[in-house]
């Protein structure tokens, strides 16, 4: 069980609640905090106030005041009038992510919910009823109101859920597993739906992919080094104290612990003095995306345990204050960058098995790394394939963040397409995935056509991650189908199974 507060969620805790299948619940301070607030919002109403979102329509009907025989009716009407999204469901993992992300905001105790309306959202997430949320919809202005609108559907009893596998109406779930559902009081329908949890749970699985790649990445280049017969004097680690980017020091020191007493790595020579870049610059470019990471986590974590509904509530005072938080801005901005800085990663990955299967780059070995060129085509069209993934994140890292259409009759007039950033960042991520598989093939090819005796001749950590490789696709003598080889390493490289190879060499936290 782990205990919400709103105060001190991480990446690291999300990926250990969500991947771990971790149950959740609320901390007691957080319960009063919760209970303090909707008083708060009760006395207010009582006393006949007028109010955004407590008595009043929604963005440009907020002068329009409703009765308090409608309130109710309000709050439910929000919650179905936003569920209007479309395209294709999001992943399971990033529905529930939204719903602990919701959580963890609203126990901040400044939005107005009762505490079993957030207990009933609690028991959606704990019995692994998935709420339907569609990708499309969110312009991430008011936040994320058409995402969050399909998640909390089912806590009315409407709507649809995957449950056990399937596909059901969401009545049937809650009953299966005796769950009740509820109705919207004041404020309830814009407290849940006003915020920005659709993009920041994306963000932040893709922070969670994009440092699992950044690992897997300094691995595929230290393997292609050995398979290329790369220059050693890059990585001198006098070179990168002169140039202090954190991860650009990280990266180079992975490279020189990985292919340590390696006998394929070569010193300079009156004959070769210099690799090209996508050898010799792999810690530079590598680094700055690890920086990029560092970057964007700094921006979620102060985005997660933010309030970003609206209007807020001040217990204290008993003041209730309208302004912006729900804005996706910041979030945006970060995917938009995260995502060019993670498809850097698989353009210089794309490069160097390009560089692999030229024998007029690969310092020796047969053209397409086959024995039998003509008859066999070996690693040719692996390559074509990475080429094509590089190009599409291209297109994908083009930011979403640069573009605003007005919504809600010009009320809405900027908007930040942070959701669209999002979305392209955990695309991206998902190709690089590809284009690393890939890299790691054809490194692995290399080192067979490279060396009889991989254990002597690998660098103590580069032998862990050939080993692996090879422990899952043999060395390809003859041409036979690519397309699940590839799926098979990328599946090793998204199961942390690369990083849980060298863990007790390199820091791959």
């Amino acid at each position: 069980m782990h205990y919400i507060n709103g105060e001190n969620l991480n990446i690291k805790m999300i990926n250990d609640i969500i991947f771990s299948d971790q149950k959740i619940d609320l901390t007691d301070k957080a319960k009063e905090r919760i209970n303090k607030s909707r008083n708060t919002v009760e006395k207010l109403i009582e006393k006949g106030e007028v109010i955004y979102g407590l008595n009043t329509g929604f963005g440009k009907f907020s002068t329009k005041k409703i009765s308090a025989d409608k309130i109710i009716k309000l709050q439910e009407n929000l919650i179905i009038s936003h569920a209007a999204g479309t395209g294709e469901p999001l992943d399971d993992n990033i529905v529930k992510t939204m719903i602990l992300l919701r959580v963890n905001a609203l126990a901040k105790g400044y939005s107005g919910i009762k505490l079993n309306t957030l207990n009933t959202l609690i028991e959606l997430f704990n019995n692994n009823i998935i709420p339907l949320v569609f990708e499309q919809g969110s312009v991430g202005a008011s936040g994320d109101l058409i995402p969050l609108a399909h998640m909390v559907l089912p806590i009315l009893g409407k709507g649809k859920v995957k449950y056990k596998g399937e596909i059901i109406d969401s009545i049937t779930a809650l009953k299966n597993e005796g769950i009740k559902p509820i109705k919207l009081d004041s404020k309830e329908g814009l407290a849940l739906i006003n915020g920005t949890q659709m993009m920041s749970a994306i963000e932040s699985l893709s922070i969670i992919k994009a440092k699992r790649l950044a690992n897997v990445a300094d691995m595929a280049l230290a393997l292609s080094l050995e398979g290329l017969k790369g220059i050693r004097e890059p990585f001198d680690k006098r070179i990168h104290q002169l140039r202090p980017h954190p991860g650009q020091i990280k990266s180079a020191e992975n490279i020189r612990i990985l292919v340590e007493n390696s006998n394929l790595m070569e010193d300079r020579d009156d004959n070769r003095v210099q690799d090209s870049y996508t050898l010799r610059c792999g810690p530079q470019i590598h680094g700055a995306t690890r920086d990029s990471i560092s970057h964007a986590i700094e921006i979620v974590e102060r985005e997660i345990n933010s309030v970003t509904d609206n209007p807020l509530i001040f217990p204290d005072s008993e003041n209730v204050l309208s302004g912006g938080n729900f804005h996706g801005q910041p979030l945006a901005l970060s995917s938009d960058y995260l995502g060019m800085a993670v498809s850097e990663i698989g353009n210089v990955s794309e490069r160097r098995t390009a560089k692999l299967v030229d024998s007029s780059l690969n310092n020796g070995l047969e053209m397409f790394l086959t024995k039998h060129g003509g008859l066999n085509s070996g690693y040719m069209i692996a390559q074509y394939t990475s080429a094509s993934i590089v190009s599409e994140n291209k297109i994908l890292a083009n930011p979403s963040s640069t573009d605003s259409i007005p919504t809600s009759a010009n009320q809405e007039d900027h908007v930040s397409m942070g959701s669209i950033s999002a979305r392209n960042l955990y695309k991206i991520c998902d190709n690089v995935a590809n284009i690393l598989a890939i890299e790691l093939l054809t490194a692995a090819q290399a080192v067979d056509l490279r060396t009889d005796n991989p254990e002597d001749d690998l660098g103590i950590g580069t032998y862990k991650i050939y080993k692996l490789i090879r422990n899952n696709v043999k060395f390809l003598g003859e041409d036979r189908i690519l397309y699940p080889e590839i799926k098979t390493i990328k599946k090793l490289i998204e199961s942390n199974l690369f990083s849980n190879e060298i863990n007790n060499m390199i820091d791959v936290t």
